[in-house]
C-alpha cells in the first residue's frame, strides 16, 4: 500500500469515528449543573457546613440538548436598589429540570418521612438567625421532610419554621410529596448567601430566613418563620421591571405549564390554601408565585 493510501485509510477512518461520536452526543438528553459555595454532600451520620464547588450532577428526566449551567457563577449587573439586572432566561434553564445533590441522607423508605425538633445549635449556626431577628430560636423548629427532586427521586429536605405552623408545613409537604410534585433543592438559606452578589439562577425552597420585606423596613413573614419560598426560579416574584430570581423571566408566563410550577388550582396551591395560608400569586404588586405564608405577608 503506497503512503499516500494509507494516508486516505486513516482520514476515513477519522471521520467515521468523528460522525459517530456527532451522533451520540446529538442524541443525549442531560442537562448538567455545579453548584458554588454549598454544603458537601452529607453521609448518613453527618452533614458538611464547609462550602465547596460541586461536581456534576444529570437529571433523568430532562429534555433537550446537552447542556451546563453552573450555579452562581455570574454575577448580574446591579440596579440602584441592589437587586440584579434581569436578564432573558439562559437556554438550559427555561425548562428548568436540575437534578437534586443529596446534602442529608435520602429517606430510608418511599413513604414520606418528617421529623419535626428543636433546633439543634449546629443547625442555627449555619442559618440566618442573629439576635436582631423578630424570633427566638426556641420559637423555631427544624424540619426534615421527604421530597421529590426533578429527578424523579426521593431526597431529604430541611426548612427552619415558626413552631405555631411546624406541624401544618408537614403536612402540606406530604401532599405534595404524594403528588409528585417536584422540587429541585431544599435547604437552610445561610447568611453568606444572603451577602452574595445577585446571580439570578437560585431555586432553594426555603422558609426561615432572616431579612425585611424587599425594598422595605419590616419584617418579612419569612423572618417569622411563617413563609414557605418553593421553587423560586420556577415561581419568579415581579414587581415592574423587578424580576426574582433575576434570570426567570421566561417563567411569567404562566400559560405555559412546566414542571415545579406553582399554578392555580394546582397541587401546591390546593394545599396551602387548605390549611390556611395565602398565595402571593394571588397578590397585585408584587405578584410573588413562590411564596405561601400564615399571615398573608
Amino acid at each position: 500500500m503506497t503512503p499516500h493510501r494509507s494516508r486516505q485509510l486513516t482520514l476515513r477512518w477519522t471521520l467515521v469515528w468523528l460522525f459517530v461520536g456527532a451522533l451520540l452526543v446529538a442524541g443525549g438528553t442531560v442537562i448538567q449543573q455545579v453548584r458554588i459555595g454549598q454544603h458537601t454532600p452529607a453521609s448518613a451520620a453527618q452533614t458538611s457546613t464547609r462550602p465547596v464547588p460541586r461536581q456534576p450532577v444529570t437529571p433523568a428526566t430532562a429534555p433537550g440538548p446537552v447542556a451546563a449551567w453552573v450555579l452562581g457563577a455570574m454575577p448580574l449587573p446591579r440596579r440602584p436598589d441592589g437587586f440584579g439586572i434581569a436578564r432573558s432566561t439562559p437556554a438550559a434553564l427555561i425548562d428548568r429540570r436540575l437534578a437534586t445533590v443529596d446534602l442529608l441522607a435520602p429517606p430510608t423508605s418511599t413513604s414520606f418521612q418528617s421529623t419535626i425538633s428543636p433546633v439543634p445549635p449546629e443547625v442555627l449556626a449555619r442559618s440566618t438567625w442573629k439576635p436582631i431577628c423578630p424570633v427566638k430560636p426556641e420559637q423555631l423548629r427544624y424540619l426534615t421532610m421527604s421530597f421529590r427532586g426533578f429527578d424523579a427521586r426521593a431526597h431529604t429536605g430541611e426548612v427552619l419554621v415558626n413552631a405555631d405552623v411546624a406541624q401544618t408545613v408537614v403536612g402540606v409537604f406530604k401532599r405534595l410529596y404524594a403528588a409528585g410534585f417536584p422540587i429541585e433543592e431544599m435547604r437552610i438559606t445561610t447568611e453568606a448567601e444572603l451577602k452574595l452578589p445577585p446571580t439570578g439562577d437560585g431555586n432553594n425552597t426555603s422558609a426561615f430566613v432572616c431579612r425585611q420585606t424587599r425594598g422595605q423596613t419590616q419584617w418579612s413573614a419569612n423572618a417569622y418563620g411563617l413563609a414557605i419560598d418553593l421553587n423560586p426560579f420556577n415561581n419568579p416574584s415581579v414587581k415592574g421591571d423587578l424580576v426574582l430570581p433575576e434570570l426567570a423571566s421566561s417563567y411569567l408566563d404562566r400559560d405555559w405549564a412546566r414542571s415545579g410550577m406553582v399554578l392555580d388550582g394546582g397541587v401546591a396551591v390546593t394545599a396551602f390554601e387548605s390549611a390556611g395560608w395565602k398565595w402571593g400569586g394571588r397578590w397585585s404588586a408584587p405578584v410573588d408565585f413562590m411564596h405561601f405564608s400564615a399571615n398573608g405577608h
